[in-house]
């Protein structure tokens, strides 16, 4: 946070790896500014991705969508079978540069592990459990908001916290189509021969990454004990 809001205090720090004079830190934009739009994007993608992928992963684990699971399996596969680069060329042309081609990009790869890990967690729960609430009177719809969402919810925590990771070091690569992310820096780097801003680009990515993982593992604690799951520090 400290270099995000005064960057130009860590100048003596990256200025060794500068040559010919070159700036030691980004100044064509605002870091904090492009730290924040990387984070709105990727926090828009996995949302899309989450509402779309646990849709499909309920859809399926219901007795009227169970022949479905091999179809929505091939959906959430879409988005691995193409690299980043790829999906960006071919949405470019239909929505021209800017943000939305790299939220496309970032919804696609965002849908195999949270489904992946919802359908785990709704079709592993103890029978017992939903005997239990059937024989409380719920009906389905309550069964699922009430019962089996909530115990399967830190699996869904672990299939969002590993999109959230993919998505922000594929977020980057957004810049080379004009949108304002991190990666805006290290392409800017890239081209100069400036490892500075390499350094700088990537080492805010990474921060991100970790912090987020973190949380996201403390979330997944805090509800895997709500669930009376082992949770996954533990």
């Amino acid at each position: 946070m400290a270099f995000l809001a005064m960057p130009e205090a860590f100048s003596g720090l990256f200025a060794p790896l500068t040559r010919n004079g070159a700036a030691p830190i980004y100044t064509q934009a605002s870091l904090l500014f492009l730290t924040l739009n990387h984070l709105a994007l990727v926090a828009a993608g996995t949302l899309a991705a989450t509402i779309a992928a646990v849709g499909l992963a309920i859809a399926t684990t219901r007795p009227a969508g169970l022949s479905f699971l091999p179809l929505a399996r091939a959906v959430a596969n879409i988005g691995q079978t193409f690299p980043p680069v790829a999906v960006l060329a071919l949405t470019v042309p239909i929505f021209g540069f800017g943000p939305v081609p790299t939220l496309v990009a970032l919804f696609l790869y965002g849908l195999l592990p949270i489904f992946e890990t919802t359908l785990t967690g709704l079709t592993e729960l103890a029978p017992e459990a939903r005997e239990a609430a059937t024989a409380c009177g719920m009906t389905e719809t309550q069964r699922l908001m009430k019962v089996e969402l909530p115990l399967a919810l830190p699996l869904i925590l672990s299939g969002i916290r590993l999109s959230v990771v993919i998505a922000l070091a594929t977020a980057t690569i957004g810049s080379t189509v004009a949108a304002s992310t991190l990666g805006e820096v290290i392409i800017s780097g890239l081209l100069t021969g400036n490892t500075a801003f390499v350094l700088q680009g990537g080492l805010v990515v990474a921060a991100l990454a970790i912090l987020l993982n973190e949380g996201f593992m403390l979330l997944e604690a805090i509800a895997a004990r709500r669930a009376g799951r082992p949770s996954a520090k533990g």
